[in-house]
């Protein structure tokens, strides 16, 4: 009587996977990761902003502690720099008033996430035009964005509500 026994490429099959079968699974799992990138990336834009609109908070509680002591805030030569360098004061003579780094991290030459300067300028309401909004601010604040240019639409200001945001993606809530 003859066995039966099973034969060799039964036994190489039941081993392993085809080189097929792991493209296949291979191929799926791309798939899947460039969806969820592809989804992801407008949340991730949106927490960059947020996080720079944090940063802007900071250098505008740091502005106001400036305020505090000087009786003024910095002027547009002077700009964000003298909240950590007392010698970028115009008035030698205030220098005594400057109470050192406002940052309580000790930041100094602070840039935005891609390297740019935030941009600052004082706001004079006599020049200022009539058709401004300046929502009551002595300054205007801003990062330029990733592209580095002023006045485009990736710009990050600090008037900027995150109020609008909130109620755009449904949430409706206070911005906290």
């Amino acid at each position: 009587m003859v066995e039966c026994s099973p034969s060799r490429h039964t036994r190489r099959r039941a081993a392993g996977f085809t080189l097929i079968e792991v493209l296949i699974v291979l191929v799926i799992v791309l798939a899947i990761g460039a969806i969820v990138a592809v989804n992801l990336m407008p949340r991730r834009d949106k927490a960059l902003e947020d996080t720079e609109r944090v940063q802007l908070r900071m250098i505008e509680s740091a502005l106001e502690q400036f305020y505090l002591d000087m009786g003024r805030y910095p002027t547009e030569d002077e700009g964000i720099a003298v909240l950590w360098d007392k010698t970028k004061l115009e008035d030698e003579n205030e220098q005594s008033k400057h109470m050192g780094n406002y940052f309580a991290q000790g930041k100094k030459n602070l840039k935005d996430r891609w390297g740019h300067e935030y941009g600052y300028r004082p706001v004079d309401p006599e020049t200022s035009g009539a058709g401004e909004e300046t929502d009551g601010r002595k300054y205007e604040l801003w990062s330029n964005g990733k592209d580095g240019e002023e006045g485009t639409a990736d710009d990050i200001k600090l008037d900027e509500s995150s109020d609008e945001s909130d109620t755009e993606s449904g949430s409706g809530g206070s911005g906290i």
